[in-house]
């Protein structure tokens, strides 16, 4: 940092060496020395098959996050690494399988988990660009299309299988996949998965998982539940930060939209479902925005409440126990309002309106990240401000990640895919009365397709039906101190599901935190250049 950075910026905002600790280094704990550093990987050290391949495509040197983590995984370390697409985190993990597998053992040696069937796809016609000479097999496999083609893979020994979490879940169940040779499992951008909702899917996979093998964890933002379930698949990993151009491990991300300002609320309602955070607070200047937005959010079935200045003490406590207790998903404030608060479990601070003095934006984003737990903190500027952001961004070396203000075509295909995963994985668990009570609506659905109006009329049933279930709100691993929610809180109707109200986020249960390897697999140690959890 330089000289003019102000003293009272908090020591998390700003970048540190990376440590290794158990958990983010505090004020109070000061931070451990550095564990080995190994020396960076090089192209050179791969056999010859590999090389030409590489060769082929036209890689002349390893990209930064390919020569700092290969070097570990190829060691037998489990690690986990926050890096942004584009910065070569496939190669990463594609270059040492190939390495290290064994083309003669028929069956599954490598697992790697995608959030949708189109990462899945990239990463198995990379896999093919690197596979070239070895003669490895390998197959994607995702819902929605034929089971074939899929079977026939697994039939012929695919070493190497790609895929989602639901689809993966349906050939281990059918005993179509096995995984008693997996060496390797690789968890492809893990906030995006439980983002999806994979989390419940993921969780019942850890089943078929053999205790001895080594895990990779790749995340472009890690807030809390990111690090959790690193903790329940990963054994004392290394973490390892590399966004961008930053080498750190910073305890909170900051990200920011340029947006329009007249189409800001609906922006920031694309973004939520995009990120689809478990709890937020949503920050404005003044209280009648506080007002519309609450408002806006509220008519489109968010679970939000508001609290700004001229709230009595009463009203401001019972609101503030409702997000502490997860009883609500969204708080919007101002930031009179929000001083004091303190909730440990939040995820997500969003910045609806852009500040001037930057100091606000400290106290802003200090809301999430606490407790030991790392944050997201989502900006929202006009083009106007963004100068302002950069400016601040340099001077107090915050590293600002900037994204594309999702369209809302990129939000339709969020929930199209999210709502299948959920239907999917409600279809695999329907016993014989629920499959035969459904039939029951074959003749309704016959001529609602043939109705004049049916397409609003099946438009009308997702959204009722189809919303009530997004709203039930993404499982996440739940920490070891998580509330326990006792049963006549939170009923559970027959088939699984919960009274939760519109987009309110599942209450914990207690449930999850670290287990045993291969059921969960949490430990914690010394190590990490990042650091290890």
């Amino acid at each position: 940092m330089t000289d003019s950075i102000n003293p009272s910026i908090p020591p998390e905002f700003a970048p540190g060496p990376v440590t290794a600790v158990d958990s983010p280094a505090t004020p109070e704990k000061p931070a451990e020395p550095l564990i080995e550093e190994l020396p960076p990987f090089s192209f050179e050290s791969l056999r010859e098959p590999l090389r030409r391949a590489i060769s082929e495509i036209g890689w002349r040197e390893p990209m930064p996050v390919q020569a700092r983590i290969i070097p570990y995984f190829m060691r037998g370390d489990d690690v986990i690494v926050q890096s942004h697409t584009g910065s070569g985190k496939t190669g990463a993990f594609l270059l040492p399988i190939c390495e290290q597998l064994d083309p003669a053992v028929s069956g599954c040696q490598a697992l790697i988990m995608a959030p949708t069937r189109e990462l899945a796809l990239q990463v198995k016609v990379e896999l093919d660009r690197v596979n070239v000479h070895l003669g490895l097999r390998s197959v994607a496999v995702y819902g929605g299309v034929g089971y074939g083609p899929q079977l026939e893979a697994f039939k012929q020994g695919a070493h190497i299988v790609v895929g989602t979490p639901g689809r993966l879940l349906d050939h281990l169940g059918r005993g179509s996949l096995t995984l008693k040779h997996l060496r390797y499992l690789v968890i492809d951008e893990a906030d995006e998965l439980l983002s999806m909702g994979f989390y419940p899917d993921m969780n019942r996979i850890k089943q078929y998982l053999p205790r001895k093998r080594v895990s990779a964890m790749f995340s472009a933002t890690m807030p809390a539940s990111v690090k959790r379930l690193s903790n329940e698949f990963l054994a004392n990993p290394i973490f390892l930060g590399l966004s961008g151009d930053s080498q750190h491990v910073p305890d909170m991300d900051h990200l920011y939209y340029v947006v329009d300002p007249m189409q800001k609320d609906r922006v920031l309602m694309r973004i939520i479902e995009l990120e689809n955070p478990e709890s937020g607070i949503i920050f404005c200047n003044t209280k009648s925005e506080v007002e519309y937005l609450t408002s806006f959010l509220r008519r489109f079935g968010y679970d939000v409440d508001q609290i700004s200045g001229d709230l009595g003490q009463r009203e401001r406590e019972n609101v503030m126990g409702k997000l502490k207790r997860h009883e609500l998903r969204f708080l919007v404030a101002t930031d009179i309002a929000a001083r004091g608060i303190d909730v440990s479990h939040l995820e997500y601070v969003f910045i609806y309106d852009w500040h001037k003095d930057f100091e606000q934006y400290i106290h802003r984003a200090g809301r999430t990240g606490r407790a030991g737990n790392r944050g997201v903190a989502v900006s929202l500027v006009s083009i106007m401000e963004e100068p302002d952001l950069k400016r601040y961004a340099k001077r107090f070396g915050i590293p600002f990640m900037a994204k594309l203000a999702p369209t809302e075509d990129d939000m339709q295909r969020r929930i199209t895919e999210r709502l299948l995963a959920r239907l999917e994985a409600r279809q695999r668990d329907m016993n014989t009365a629920q499959r035969e009570r459904a039939r029951r609506f074959g003749i309704l659905l016959d001529q609602i397709q043939e109705h004049e109006h049916g397409r609003e009329l099946m438009l009308m049933l997702l959204d009722e039906i189809g919303g009530g279930m997004l709203a039930e709100g993404r499982a996440n691993p739940t920490a070891t101190d998580a509330v326990v929610v006792r049963a006549e809180e939170s009923p559970v109707d027959e088939t699984g599901g919960s009274n939760q109200s519109m987009h309110r986020p599942a209450r914990r249960d207690g449930r999850g935190g670290n287990g045993s390897r291969g059921g969960g697999r949490g430990g914690s140690g010394s190590g990490g250049r990042g650091r290890r959890y």
